[in-house]
């Protein structure tokens, strides 16, 4: 994860706040005085941004605007990518279209079916909005065709989860508030749901939650999984726990590396470096090893313990997994070390 700046922190907007605005300054100038210098839309908090324009382009029966997203202090692939909505005439109504660089769902289990381009459904509510309050202040009729685009997005849309959740050729158009908030779990944890909800949809008897891409890897290939298996746990296996207990699927394994899997046998729910910390002495006492109290990395432990500690972590934290989970739900952990070897495996079909 990115460090995170010094002092406060500046929020930033959402792709679908950038294709309304866009949207709304396409439709000043199909129906208004031409191109805008300057757009502003409400957000569904009551927030009034205003956006430059970035983009312009103009056909016989059509305008295309565009404006650059600012994620703020945020992390954000999509930080600096353009997002342009063109509009023109619809049939009945306001359509939604999916241009360059935005996805397709292609799954089950997201928040919009399969077939329809990823818009998500505030976005599409904020444009709607935009589009029946212009046509009433213009005297239109609000029948218009929406493609929304993103230069560049299918590229990006490859650094995210996407393609894991059945979201093919390009990026969502997200927001829930229409503003990005920096460092915010949200968004990661959601995204969890979301994998959650699409496994179940298309069927999917075991998935897995991992801390990252070398445990991952481990247990992709131990039990053969498919790609849309993987949920992206990172350090919230509370927050997927708490939503798998809630919507239950046959089984989840649980797989990291030896720091944040002690975390985890030991009771933590967050497993980032900063909320949560190895508790050494009562390792030390478990482990009935003295020396592991004065170690500083659960991997230190591990160097002096060995297998013992392994086989440990791996039971506590399946017996940590199996406490949150309802008895439906089988569950099982595997434990690795940085070159994504099996350390330790506990409760393989369920933890006991």
């Amino acid at each position: 994860m990115a460090r995170k700046p010094d002092g406060p922190l500046r929020r930033g907007w959402t792709t679908g706040t950038c294709a309304t605005a866009a949207t709304k300054a396409a439709l000043m100038g199909l129906w208004g005085d031409g191109r805008p210098p300057r757009v502003g839309v409400i957000l569904p908090g009551g927030e009034r941004p205003e956006f430059p324009l970035s983009h312009w382009a103009e056909g016989a029966d059509w305008i295309e605007a565009g404006i650059i997203k600012d994620a703020g202090d945020d992390p954000d692939v999509t930080h600096g990518a353009e997002v342009r909505a063109r509009v023109s005439g619809s049939s009945g109504g306001v359509v939604f279209r999916a241009g360059e660089g935005v996805g397709i769902v292609t799954m089950p289990g997201l928040p919009i079916p399969p077939g329809e381009p990823a818009i998500n459904p505030v976005p599409r509510q904020m444009m709607t909005h935009v589009v029946e309050e212009m046509a009433l202040e213009w005297g239109e009729k609000p029948d218009i065709e929406i493609t929304v685009s993103i230069p560049g997005g299918g590229a990006l849309a490859q650094k995210t989860w996407n393609p894991r959740l059945g979201v093919k050729g390009g990026l969502s158009i997200l927001g829930t508030t229409g503003i990005v908030r920096p460092f915010s779990c949200a968004a990661w944890i959601a995204s969890i749901h979301r994998g959650i909800d699409v496994a179940r949809e298309t069927g999917l008897a075991h998935v897995a939650g991992c801390t990252g891409a070398t445990s991952e890897k481990a247990v992709q290939q131990l039990y053969d999984l498919p790609d849309h298996a993987m949920l992206d746990m990172g350090d919230f296996a509370g927050g997927l726990l708490k939503y798998l207990a809630k919507h239950p699927l046959p089984r989840i394994t649980i797989g990291g590396g030896i720091g944040k899997m002690t975390k985890l046998a030991q009771g933590a729910r967050d497993l980032h470096s900063g909320r949560s910390q190895v508790d050494f002495a009562a390792l030390a006492e478990v482990l009935g090893r003295a020396d592991v109290k004065s170690m500083n990395t659960a991997l230190q432990a591990y160097e002096s313990a060995g297998k013992d500690m392994a086989e440990w972590v791996a039971q506590s934290a399946c017996a940590q997994v199996r406490e949150m989970l309802p008895d439906s739900v089988a569950c099982d952990t595997v434990v690795i070390d940085r070159e994504g070897k099996i350390l330790a495996q506990s409760g393989a079909g369920g933890c006991t």
